[in-house]
């Protein structure tokens, strides 16, 4: 069995920061990667690579590549942001979330919908225009909600599949999964910008 290496970011060396310039970025299956809840609540990852090396990561970080249209396909996982290497250095890619077992999942997924946190706009109270910014108070899944838009062409964006979604100047994210489902006043309020 192949010793254990363990990165920590934070106690990277020259031949720590060399070795990250050579990593490979490598598909992450149930075969070759272990996911857990680390002490602190965060995920880790052990990995075994084609060659036997295995690696710990005591802290990852799940992205997704398209978290609007592909969720659950190609979620890199890297590690995190520090001073000295700024973002963190890809490990590896999941092509597919469902091919690892439900706990697994359900870990992956915490994580990720912590990340995107998509609160679903239930109600539009008013919607109100001032030198250019867009005034926005909603009711959504989260709670009662005011926000602010600057470009409303380039911040409402109408999937195929019909869903809104509208990114506010913090980078918030709000979604109307149907908006046939809004009441009337709501409705109205939105209508022009669509």
């Amino acid at each position: 069995m192949s010793e254990v290496k363990t990165k920590n970011p934070a106690a990277e060396t020259d031949e720590d920061a060399a070795l990250f310039e050579k990593r490979e970025s490598i598909m992450l299956t149930p075969e070759n990667a272990v996911f857990s809840r680390s002490e602190g609540g965060l995920i880790s990852l052990d990995v075994t690579r084609a060659d036997g090396e295995r690696e710990h990561f005591e802290r990852v970080v799940v992205l997704r590549s398209f978290p609007i249209t592909d969720p659950d396909e190609y979620i890199a996982v890297r590690e995190p942001e520090t001073r000295k290497s700024r973002r963190g250095h890809e490990i590896g890619l999941i092509v597919h979330i469902g091919i690892f077992d439900e706990k697994t999942v359900a870990l992956l997924n915490e994580e990720l919908d912590r990340r995107y946190f998509t609160p679903e706009i239930h109600r539009i109270l008013s919607v109100k225009e001032k030198l250019g910014y867009y005034y926005w108070d909603v009711e959504t899944s989260a709670g009662h909600v005011n926000f602010v838009l600057n470009n409303i062409s380039s911040n409402i964006r109408i999937l195929e599949d019909e869903r809104i979604f509208i990114f506010d100047i913090d980078g918030n994210c709000f979604q109307i999964s149907d908006v046939s489902k809004l009441d009337r006043n709501s409705y109205r309020k939105i209508e022009i910008y669509l």
